[in-house]
Order: C-alpha cells, then sequence, then structure tokens
C-alpha cells in the first residue's frame, strides 16, 4: 500500500470515531440535562414539603442528633 492509501484509511477511522464521539457528547448532554431538571423538581418539592411541616430550618441544614 501507499503512503496515501494509509493515510486516507487513517483519515476514514478518525473521522468515524470523532463521530461516534460527537453523538456519545450528544447523548450524555441530554441525559444531564434530563437528570439536572430532575434533581431541580425534587430539590422544589423537597423544599415545599418542609416548609409545609412548618419546620424553620430546613433539614439539610439542621445538624445530626448525635452532635
Amino acid at each position: 500500500m501507499s503512503d496515501q492509501t494509509n493515510i486516507e484509511e487513517t483519515l476514514a477511522h478518525l473521522t468515524r470515531t470523532v463521530d461516534d464521539l460527537s453523538d456519545i457528547v450528544a447523548r450524555q448532554e441530554d441525559e444531564i440535562s434530563r437528570l439536572t431538571y430532575r434533581v431541580k423538581m425534587l430539590m422544589e418539592r423537597e423544599a415545599t414539603r418542609e416548609m409545609d411541616t412548618g419546620s424553620s430550618v430546613p433539614l439539610a441544614d439542621q445538624r445530626p442528633p448525635h452532635y
């Protein structure tokens, strides 16, 4: 094989790898956005629940009982 053929094959493999990685990053971005939204909703739900129970200090800010 000639050097040019080797270079073209390498370039084709690298191009495919970059495309595959780009797809993976796009999927991860979607998943991170979805998970971030879910965490936000859970935090809001928990804050509402804490406010409904009349707690003046959010549970996350309270010291554990062994202190």
